[in-house]
Order: C-alpha cells, then sequence, then structure tokens
C-alpha cells in the first residue's frame, strides 16, 4: 500500500475516533449519497421475466450491456422479484405453492434451479462475480419485511442472542398484492438484528444495488430507517432503491435522506397514459432533484418485453416511435435512474439509439438546476442547465391526443439573452434562434429535445 494512501486511512480513522457516536452515525448517513452521485443506470428483469428469470437470461444481458452500453455510463444488472422461489409463474406469482429457499437464518437464497451457480451455498456470489468481472454491477431486489416461513418455522435471527423471527414481525400492514413476507416491528429486540443479517449477507455476496419493493405506499419509515441502518453497517456500498409509488411527498425529506432513489409512481408500461401519469406526478418531486438522490421514474418500458412478464403477452413495446422519444427524453431530462426493461440482446437499431446517444447521455450525467417552466393545456416545457460547458438544456412535449401544437418559451426564461445556437439532440441539425422565443411545432404526443447556448 503507498504511503499516501496510508495516510489518508489515518486521517479518517482519527476523524471519526473524534466524533460522538451520533456525529458517527449521521457521517455514515450522509456519506451514503456519495454512492450515486449521477443517476444510476442499468438493466432490470422485470419487464421482460417476471418473477421468472433465469442465470443464463441475466448473463446474456450483461454481456450485451458490457459490449454495447457499458462505455456510455449503464452499468447495473438486476436480478428483480422472487429469485428465491424454484417454482413461480409468469402472469403473476405462485402464491398456492411456492417452493422457497430459505437458510437456517430465516434469509432467501437463490433458487438454483434457476441459477445454477448458487449451488453449495454460494448464493449470488459466482452470479455477482461474472458481472463484475465485465465492469459491471450486480444488484437484486427483495420484498420488505420477513418471511412468513421463517416465522412460521421460528428460526433464529443471526447475531440476536436467541431471538427468533416469530418475535419481531406483525401481521398488521402486510402487503397486500405478494404474502410472502410479514411486517418487521421496528422497535422489538431482533429487529435491526435481522436487517443487519440480510445485508451482511448480501455483501459477501457482492451486491451493490438492492431495490426493495412495498416501502413506498404506505410509506414504512421504521423499516426504511432499519434497512439504512444495516446498508450502512454491512461494509459495501449498497446504492438503495424504494419501490414502488406513489411514494408520498409528505415523505420527501425522509426518503432524500435514506434512499438513493425512489419510485413516484407505481409500475410504467408500454401505453400512453402511463406516461402523461408519470409526467403529471413528476411535477411536485422536481425540486428534489439532487446528486445521490434522486426521484425515479420507473423503468423504461421498451424494447422487447413481457417475454414472461407481468402485463400482455411477448411483444415489442406498444409505444409509437414518437411516443418513444418522449419517454426516454422526459426520463433523461428529469435525470432520472435509467433502468432499461426489455430484454437488452433482443434489442432493434432504434432502440439502441435511445440508449446510446452521447449528448443525451451527458446532459443526463451533468446537468443541474431541472426545472418545469409550465405544464398546461397539453404543452409541458422542461428545463436544466450544463455549468460545465454552458448549455442550456430544454425538452418540449405535446402531451394531447389530438390536435398538433406550437410549443414555445421566451430565452429569457431559460437565462439567453439574445440568440442562441441550437443543436436538436435526436437528430443532429443544427439551427440558429435570434428572436425572443424558440418554437416547435409537435404533433400529438411527440417531443424534441434541444441543447441551447449563447450566440457569440
Amino acid at each position: 500500500m503507498k504511503i499516501k494512501n496510508l495516510c489518508t486511512m489515518a486521517i479518517g480513522i482519527f476523524f471519526l475516533s473524534t466524533l460522538s457516536n451520533a456525529q458517527t452515525k449521521a457521517f455514515q448517513k450522509e456519506e451514503f449519497k456519495q454512492w450515486a452521485q449521477t443517476p444510476p443506470m442499468g438493466w432490470n428483469s422485470w419487464d421482460c421475466y417476471g418473477p421468472t428469470v433465469e442465470e443464463h437470461e441475466v448473463k446474456a444481458n450483461a454481456d450485451y450491456m458490457a459490449k454495447e452500453l457499458k462505455k456510455f455510463g449503464w452499468e447495473y444488472i438486476v436480478v428483480d422479484i422472487r429469485w428465491f422461489v424454484e417454482n413461480d409463474k409468469a402472469g403473476g406469482y405462485n402464491q398456492t405453492d411456492p417452493r422457497y429457499v430459505i437458510d437456517q437464518y430465516g434469509r432467501y437464497l437463490p433458487a438454483i434451479n434457476r441459477f445454477p451457480s448458487a449451488k453449495d451455498g454460494q448464493g449470488f456470489k459466482p452470479l455477482a462475480d461474472y458481472i463484475h468481472k465485465k465492469g459491471l454491477k450486480f444488484g437484486i431486489h427483495i420484498m420488505r419485511g420477513i418471511p412468513k416461513k421463517a416465522v412460521e418455522d421460528k428460526l433464529p435471527i443471526k447475531g440476536a442472542n436467541g431471538i427468533t423471527a416469530d418475535q419481531v414481525y406483525t401481521t398488521s400492514l402486510q402487503c397486500e398484492w405478494l404474502r410472502d413476507n410479514y411486517t418487521v416491528v421496528a422497535d422489538k429486540p431482533g429487529a435491526q438484528e435481522y436487517y443487519d443479517s440480510i445485508f451482511e449477507l448480501y455483501a459477501k455476496w457482492g451486491v451493490d444495488f438492492i431495490k426493495i419493493d412495498d416501502l413506498s405506499r404506505p410509506y414504512h419509515e421504521a423499516e426504511i430507517n432499519l434497512i439504512r441502518n444495516a446498508i450502512d453497517k454491512c461494509g459495501r456500498k449498497i446504492v438503495l432503491s424504494t419501490s414502488p409509488g406513489e411514494t408520498p411527498i409528505s415523505a420527501a425529506a425522509h426518503v432524500s435522506n435514506h434512499a438513493n432513489m425512489w419510485r413516484m409512481v407505481d409500475d410504467v408500461w408500454d401505453t400512453w397514459p402511463h406516461i402523461t401519469h408519470l409526467m403529471d406526478v413528476a411535477q411536485k418531486w422536481y425540486p428534489y432533484i439532487a446528486p445521490g438522490t434522486w426521484p425515479d421514474c420507473d423503468m423504461i418500458p421498451l424494447g422487447r418485453i413481457s417475454v414472461r412478464g407481468e402485463r400482455g403477452e411477448d411483444r415489442m413495446t406498444r409505444l409509437t416511435k414518437d411516443e418513444q422519444y418522449t419517454l426516454i427524453t422526459f426520463f433523461n431530462i428529469f435525470k432520472s435512474p435509467l433502468f432499461f426493461g426489455g430484454d437488452l440482446p433482443s434489442n432493434d437499431a432504434f432502440t439502441l439509439s435511445l440508449l446510446t446517444n452521447k449528448e443525451v447521455v451527458k446532459m443526463h450525467n451533468e446537468s443541474s438546476d431541472v426545472k418545469q417552466l409550465f405544464q398546461k393545456e397539453g404543452k409541458i416545457a422542461v428545463t436544466s442547465k450544463n455549468t460545465k460547458d454552458g448549455s442550456v438544456y430544454l425538452a418540449l412535449f405535446n402531451i394531447s391526443d389530438n390536435a398538433s401544437q406550437k410549443v414555445s418559451v421566451n430565452l429569457s426564461d431559460l437565462g439567453i439573452s439574445t440568440s442562441a445556437e441550437v443543436l436538436n439532440m435526436w437528430t443532429g441539425e443544427k439551427s440558429k434562434v435570434t428572436s425572443k422565443e424558440i418554437t416547435a411545432d409537435l404533433k400529438p404526443h411527440s417531443s424534441v429535445l434541444y441543447q441551447l447556448k449563447n450566440k457569440k
């Protein structure tokens, strides 16, 4: 180890030793915001494989990402719901006779018939290692709470001095749509230890990202606190994503101080009303877009989805090309985390182009001061800035169903005093605007994304 690194470590240890316990906890809680300084970008198995994804499919998507997307900043590969059930099904969940895989401490383990590399108690470590070797990061999905099976079998909680699962649970506020788990009573002895134990396991596996379901509606503040504490103690930088929406705006201060990203709405699928609903709900979340903590638009339902999914048959997205541009433009200018939901190896050239536009990726990573200028009469304008190169970004949307519309913004509202050079970020077309406003003629459901710079 270099002398410089030793000195840095010594200074850090001295600094922490001078803090009180309360100050140390506060320091740790703030530190997690450094883990996702730009919105996370990756792939999630839910939209295409529901609760049935298998290891070979995860690897195929990781291979594609490493080859085609990694250089654009895409890096997370996330195994979504119920990876611990041997006999789940598409189009819903097998809640009749699920075969759970669980260890002696009440912690779910990957189903070996779906994830063969998990044999011999290795869990997800071999799969995480495969993904890490490609320069990518690995994530999983879990449900809030403690497994019913652990409660029924009175399994001991690791590190809890003999406390068993049946001593920390309640049936109150059990998830309405999936009955695998019970609520953890946060102030019960053993409650924190349970969450500590599962994150200790995930850290050993090499998990970099965790999406936790049934946290936001209703908002489970007490369990989020347990989760955040467990992550901070596990010794690994694990990005926390709360799911699904709608996260109540009344919880904005808490969620932005305890999660790296949180869902604003329920699942977004490939229908136009899902997009307009998202845009409407997003209006109240603009003030909370900040490095390390991101309001989340949900997964991107583009490309080939529902291979064995939750909604509908195997298909390419039902959104028109104009609607796809509108969705991806909004996700990017809003600085939402970007998690592609389609099967990546099935991408066509158009779908790939939506994910690999260098200027759009730069905007997504580097922009700040994101704000909505207006949302009225089927017209929306959203803007942001890039302080590194002086760019101003502007997205204009016509979300009306029937009529083409002119959508206009005054240059003064963008901080541009006279005239500007304009780049259409999707087409690459360059132009100049010398009037007091910039205007786009937009068909229904269409949009445009501009980069503007003051003309020299």
